[in-house]
């Protein structure tokens, strides 16, 4: 009887046990169901609006707009550093970038490691000419930290009226160095094809290379590109130097435009690859316009997006040869979603791959050939490439900055010349095989 009982008891405590798990199981099953469920989580968030809306002390001074706003730049933030919500202004000054004028200081930032970092200060801006340079980050703007503060909200504080003054505090990773610079906003108008004196004339030199820069991909790049290379070509040239420091990137398909001309037709240049898209661009041009003409491709921490989309795809098809320091390692695709009230989402949608596979992002391009460079090497060459950038430091000190060579640029023109010298001395084969490989 005893032993029945006992028996009894252990059944009941079973099937207990297996209601309670049953029970458990079901309401995780619920939870997990009701976490994915659009119209049960939009419930909870128009539920929330309507508590802060009614409930907050100062809920009478919040619109509704203000509300969704915030919980969009939120939700958007938490993403990852380059996706963002943008209100209709931002949405403006994002269109202002790739039109190339705005009202600013000249310096392209990221959020990195939840930092508001320097991607490139761009040439003759009041940011490169104060002496910002890649890497830094910005840690204040008018005595107010900008931790954690979304990156559209920054770029807003430092933009603004041309002439109008901010102060921002800027600190330094390499030497642990922070200092505040009050500088005049500018228009910013973006010249984004230079030769090696600032300007469009595009000369060679006595060994017939040539030079030209990109400061950023904007909608008229490649365009000014065809114009550089069309001169440089009416004077023989024999090498070219493309220098792509300090560029913080800009439009894909300029990218693409770029790395056409020295490509030839149907050549994969890059692929996109993420959630909903997989695409990969070919060259469309009309072939190598430099064929068998040696190039060399300059590259620092500046360099950016874009600027990494052609150097790993030159580098990758050995069209050109990478000289310099690893790149910025920014290789994401973000797609701008216009919204109905003006507002917008910039969203990644997926990252680059050059021709051979390789994922740019958070890794960067590595150079073929290294020449690294300190900061304040780089500080100098920055300023002496600002029209009327020595001019407003002390005598002493430009003295001193004039005296500092671009090494990295020297030792291209360098390599150019001895691969000129043995296609001399092997009857023009080298450079056929180079072109070839």
């Amino acid at each position: 009887m005893k032993r029945r009982f006992i028996f009894g008891l252990v059944v009941v405590m079973l099937l207990l046990n297996l209601a309670l798990g049953a029970k458990i199981y079901l309401s995780a099953a619920q939870a997990a169901t009701d976490a994915d469920n659009p119209q049960v989580n939009l419930a909870l968030f128009n539920d929330a609006i309507q508590k802060i809306r009614n409930e907050y002390v100062d809920g009478t001074n919040l619109t509704y707009q203000q509300l969704v706003y915030a919980s969009l730049k939120g939700a958007v933030g938490k993403l990852d550093p380059h996706s963002e919500f943008l209100d209709a202004d931002s949405f403006q000054q994002l269109q202002d970038d790739t039109e190339g004028q705005f009202g600013g200081l000249g310096l392209v930032v990221a959020l990195r490691d939840g930092r508001i970092t320097v991607i490139a200060p761009m040439e003759d801006t009041p940011g490169s000419r104060a002496g910002i340079l890649s890497g830094d980050y910005i840690t204040q703007v008018e005595g107010q930290s900008v931790e954690g503060q979304p990156l559209a909200d920054v770029v807003k504080l430092l933009r603004g009226e041309p002439g109008s003054p901010v102060t921002l505090t800027v600190a330094r990773p390499s030497t642990g160095e922070k200092k505040n610079y009050t500088l005049q906003r500018a228009i910013i108008q973006m010249q984004m094809v230079k030769d090696i004196n600032g300007k469009q004339e595009f000369p060679v030199d006595n060994n017939k290379i040539g030079y030209v820069r990109l400061t950023q991909f904007g909608d008229k790049t490649a365009d000014d590109l065809e114009m550089a290379l069309n001169k440089l070509k009416s004077q023989g040239v024999k090498g070219l130097v493309l220098d792509l420091r300090w560029n913080p990137g800009g439009l894909l398909d300029q990218a693409v435009a770029v790395c056409q001309k020295f490509l030839p037709r149907n050549q994969l240049v890059v692929s996109t690859e993420g959630r909903r898209v997989l695409e990969k661009y070919f060259a469309e041009g009309s072939g190598d316009e430099l064929k068998n003409i040696p190039i060399v491709v300059l590259v620092n921490l500046g360099s950016a997006s874009a600027a990494e989309i052609v150097t790993g795809c030159l580098q990758d098809l050995h069209r050109a040869v990478v000289l310099g320091e690893k790149t910025f390692g920014k290789g994401s695709v973000q797609t701008i979603f216009p919204l109905d009230d003006g507002s917008a989402l910039k969203l990644t949608v997926a990252h680059y791959y050059t021709p051979s596979h390789k994922i740019i992002h958070q890794r960067g391009i590595t150079p073929d050939v290294l020449v690294p460079l300190s900061d304040a090497e780089e500080a100098a060459l920055l300023l002496k490439r600002t029209p009327g950038g020595l001019d407003g430091i002390p005598s002493g000190t430009r003295a001193h900055v004039d005296k500092i060579h671009d090494e990295q640029l020297e030792r291209a023109e360098d390599l150019l010349k001895g691969l000129l010298l043995y296609d001399q001395i092997s009857g023009g084969a080298s450079l056929k095989k180079v072109a070839a490989k």
